[in-house]
């Protein structure tokens, strides 16, 4: 094993890659026909390291003119300093939103080059809760016809994953006959959950958690109201119907957000992507500690099976279509569920991932 002088941080590029959706896809706030991967490579003792965020490409300039100067020349086996000092660097630019999904793709980077050094698989680096994660299949846009959102959700469950997730939220009116439609194609035992991302009011949040779960079985809602409104979140937790868990969290760039919504929310969740990468993200789960109350992980299903296994609160992950549709498309070493979960293979050190340089050029920007 290295000891820490004798490695240090030689070299970070950053790329980004804008790959289009399979087909047009809304949710009940958003439409949008693209998704782009800002990825970061850092280089150090003979081992490469990858991480990367799903944001716009001022990310990757970002990287460039302000963290990269921070993150070359440190020790790899530390990436809590190297954290540190980029927190500082972006103390005048505001450090949510651009700024902490940037610091989220190197700080994963250098996880994945520490793992990788260390010859052990991140999760394991991490250590582990759980030895593999339960994911729900995540999906079911607004735009989809019903019979592709039945489709898709059925191949979920077909897979041997026991929960699914579907949007609601941009035609209320059309929104009964869906969440009809996905219970149907889905059965009687498997968790059906929606996904309002902060489209409807307090009062038609009421309405539709009480049509929803009384008529449909639905257990879990996401964003009902705006992630913003906390005192409504707040209400709908203590007011909504029994059995019906409301979620939010995915937009936390900070741990003082993750405290304010803790209380106020049954599930916290949060995206590694976007939180200030794994060392911004582990520390959500102590709030959750703190608050008796699980967690569940927002989206990029191949960076965030490993850190998920180091959560003592986990509850499941997101396994988003967007999401899993690219990491398959751009990188070797994806996870494949098994029975509803994700296993990290301890045999394979870091993220167990290789860009597939020839499949990513295609969508180089």
């Amino acid at each position: 094993m290295r000891v820490a002088s004798e490695v240090a941080v030689e070299r970070l590029e950053v790329s980004a890659y804008e790959v289009p959706t399979d087909q047009p896809e809304s949710d009940g706030t958003l439409e949008w026909d693209s998704t782009t991967l800002v990825l970061v490579e850092v280089a150090g003792g003979g081992e490469t390291g990858l991480g990367f965020t799903y944001s716009d490409v001022s990310a990757a300039k970002l990287i460039e003119s302000k963290l990269a100067g921070v993150v070359r020349g440190c020790d790899p086996l530390s990436p809590q300093a190297a954290w540190a000092g980029m927190q500082s660097a972006v103390r005048n630019l505001g450090q949510p939103g651009v700024a902490a999904m940037a610091i989220s793709a190197v700080d994963i980077a250098l996880w994945d080059l520490k793992a990788r050094l260390l010859g052990v698989a991140l999760a394991d680096l991490l250590g582990r809760f759980h030895a593999r994660v339960p994911v729900y299949g995540s999906g079911g846009f607004t735009s989809y016809s019903n019979d592709k959102l039945a489709s898709q959700l059925a191949g979920w469950v077909e897979q041997g994953i026991p929960r699914v997730k579907m949007k609601v939220g941009r035609d209320p009116g059309a929104d009964v006959e869906r969440v009809r439609a996905a219970r149907a194609a889905v059965g009687p035992d498997v968790e059906l959950m929606v996904d309002a991302n902060g489209a409807w009011s307090r009062k038609e949040a009421l309405r539709w958690m009480d049509l929803y779960a009384g008529a449909y079985g639905v257990s879990y809602v996401e964003e009902p109201v705006s992630s913003e409104d906390l005192e409504g979140l707040r209400l709908l937790r203590d007011r909504g119907p029994a059995g019906v868990n409301v979620a939010a969290g995915e937009y936390g760039f900070e741990l003082p957000y993750f405290e304010r919504m803790a209380g106020c929310v049954d599930i916290q969740q949060a995206d590694v992507t976007r939180c200030a990468g794994i060392t911004g993200f582990l520390r959500v789960d102590a709030v959750c500690r703190a608050r008796s109350i699980p967690f569940s992980a927002h989206c990029a299903p191949a960076i965030s099976a490993h850190a998920c296994c180091a959560m003592e609160t986990l509850t499941h992950l997101e396994y988003f279509h967007d999401h899993v549709r690219i990491e398959s498309m751009l990188f070797d070493g994806v996870l494949s569920p098994d029975h509803g979960y994700l296993e990290p293979d301890a045999s394979r050190p870091g993220l167990g991932l290789e860009l597939r340089r020839d499949a990513a050029e295609e969508y180089a920007l």
